[in-house]
């Protein structure tokens, strides 16, 4: 249907993968913030409790409210940042596995609940220092919250994502409020230091450090899931899991294949910040458009046969986003895919799915609900 193409409502839905990065990186193309909100006919649909508190992270900011943010976090994970937390990694993915097996010695085991949800809750629960018997508490609400970030949520939808809305931030705002009162060595002390330094009103920095705390977790935890989850595409062909055990210097081109393949977020939308033409389609000014994350990377044009999978593709993928938008835990998500792989791989050789994957209801964020395995 072309690379453009007209939504029922003021947008369109973005196919090809060129003009899907044009968008990401373009400086014409904004995130659909408050200010846009209220500038619409229908503002009222923007009205939900949970659709106004994602509108004010980092995701829905533009300049310049989005630059100092984000450089306030500095280069969140770097090389030295990523070293530092391999070894807790390796350690959480070790223990998961421990329990994975142990269910796998009595027949089939849920993926998910057992692996895969768990691993980057750990990681960032650690990172951040929440403790650890508040880890399912955070899976929930997170789960439930974003349901505010669907296209098209409905009212019950968003009845749901406004309650886990509301204990987000009861629960962060309390974490910001301990780790102020209680500081440690940990990059959420270092975030409350420089927000001090940048921000006198300390009621409007612990605003802005619950944000951020709230909204990288949330981040770090939906998507990395179902990266993870996701991984059982190399499970399909016994032949595949053993040709990579054979050839495990693949692995990271194995975890790209898999973001490529089926990318843990489907639909990202941009605003059009002026009127402008796009792939010969004119666009007029506040239009929203709809990047299609999935059908960017099964673009023929840039992947040829785009719907096989193919670990040695040496392809490329839009899923971590483009432009001042990239996504901050990239680095991260790679880190957890490829530990997590690399040990199944060890210690599973003959690991095979039994039951297909369960997906939420959604069109944004595919969370897989259940995955069963068995050797």
């Amino acid at each position: 249907m072309g690379d453009v193409v007209r939504a029922p409502w003021n947008g369109y839905f973005v196919t090809g993968f060129d003009t899907c990065s044009q968008v990401l990186r373009g400086r014409n193309w904004l995130a659909p913030d408050l200010a846009w909100q209220e500038r619409q006919d229908d503002s009222k649909q923007w009205d939900a409790i949970a659709t106004r508190e994602m509108t004010t992270t980092l995701a829905r900011l533009n300049a310049p409210e989005h630059t100092c943010q984000r450089r306030s976090l500095g280069n969140l994970f770097d090389r030295s940042t990523i070293e530092r937390l391999a070894p807790g990694v390796e350690r959480d993915t070790d223990r998961l596995l421990d329990e994975l097996a142990e269910k796998l010695r009595w027949g089939e085991a849920d993926f998910v609940s057992t692996v895969s949800e768990q691993l980057p809750v750990s990681t960032v629960g650690s990172w951040l220092g929440i403790p650890p018997e508040d880890y399912p508490h955070i899976l929930e609400i997170t789960h439930n919250q974003v349901f505010a970030q669907e296209l098209l949520p409905t009212k019950s939808q968003l009845a749901v994502s406004a309650e886990a809305t509301l204990a987000l931030r009861a629960y962060f705002t309390e974490l910001v409020a301990r780790r102020r009162a209680e500081p440690r060595h940990d990059v959420l002390t270092g975030w409350i230091h420089t927000w001090d330094a940048m921000e006198p009103d300390r009621e409007k920095a612990d605003e802005i450090l619950y944000r951020l705390t709230m909204f990288v977790t949330i981040a770090s935890l939906e998507t990395t899931a179902t990266l993870l989850t996701s991984m059982a595409h190399l499970l399909t062909e016994p032949t595949r899991w053993a040709w990579l055990r054979q050839y495990p210097e693949h692995i990271d081109a194995a975890v790209d294949e898999v973001l490529r393949y089926d990318p843990p977020i489907h639909i990202n939308t941009r605003i059009a910040a002026e009127d402008t033409v796009l792939a010969g389609v004119p666009i007029k000014k506040d239009s929203m458009i709809h990047v299609l994350y999935g059908a960017a990377n099964h673009d023929p044009r840039r992947n040829a046969d785009p719907g096989g999978f193919d670990i040695l593709r040496g392809g490329s993928h839009l899923t971590f986003g483009g432009g001042v938008h990239y996504c901050l835990g990239a680095a991260l998500a790679k880190l957890e895919a490829r530990t997590l792989l690399a040990r199944m791989l060890d210690r599973f050789p003959t690991l095979r799915t039994v039951t297909p994957p369960q997906y939420a209801p959604r069109m944004v964020f595919r969370r897989i609900t259940s995955l069963g395995v068995a050797l």
